[in-house]
């Protein structure tokens, strides 16, 4: 597969003295590939909870909600090396500080709400033809990668998530045109004595499923 390079350099340039030469130069690179996934969530990517009753929540400690699950597709124009990751937009509002927590909002008193994490099992997941897939992750931006295996991965923030059809692999995702897998989404709300409930509250999680390319 052909890819388009673009590469364009940028010149700054100070005034030079008598003694030293002062001048530095920066250089601006990139690549624009032909490439193109685009990822697709079920029922338009909405977990719905319906009505909770306060009473229904604990009072000391958090209520795990029941697991919902979603079907994730990515569909690309051609095999493609990616790997996935999630932003959350509700930043700030998850009750534990981990790239793998999402938040679901605040209460009218500023209380954080709870939060939600979702998983992808290799087991649950085609690519292609592949009569197995297998699940890695990168922490380093896709410098190293970890030994692919069938294990359930929480989407993170920061990480890279991604698949292959080699297990025990180190080398990263392989090019993957077509991926459809079912996640899981887990989701706990605050312990009920740290919020303040007295008006009905909304559930407000909220976030972005990026493709990565590699």
């Amino acid at each position: 597969m052909k890819t388009v390079a673009l590469t364009s350099l940028l010149f700054l340039t100070c005034a030079q003295s008598a003694v030293a030469v002062s001048v530095v130069d920066l250089s601006v690179q990139g690549q624009i590939i032909p490439r193109a996934c685009t990822p697709l969530l079920s029922g338009s990517g909405l977990i719905d909870y319906g009505k909770i009753s306060r009473q229904d929540l604990n009072l000391e400690q958090g209520t795990r909600l029941p697991l919902k699950t979603l079907q994730v597709s990515i569909d690309c124009n051609g095999p493609s090396r990616y790997a996935l990751r999630m932003r959350d937009n509700r930043d700030g509002s998850a009750t534990v500080n981990s790239e793998i927590y999402y938040g679901l909002g605040f209460d009218t008193a500023g209380n954080r709400l709870g939060l939600y994490s979702m998983s992808f099992d290799p087991r649950q997941t085609q690519a292609d033809s592949n009569a197995q897939i297998y699940g890695t992750e990168s922490t380093t931006g896709g410098l190293g990668w970890r030994t692919a295996n069938l294990n359930p991965i929480d989407i993170g923030a920061t990480s890279y998530l991604g698949f292959t059809d080699t297990e025990g692999s180190t080398a990263g995702p392989t090019a993957i045109a077509t991926l459809n897998t079912t996640v899981q989404i887990s989701t706990v709300i605050n312990a009920r004595k740290n919020l303040d409930l007295s008006v009905e509250t909304d559930l407000d999680g909220s976030a972005t499923l990026e493709v990565v390319y590699l």
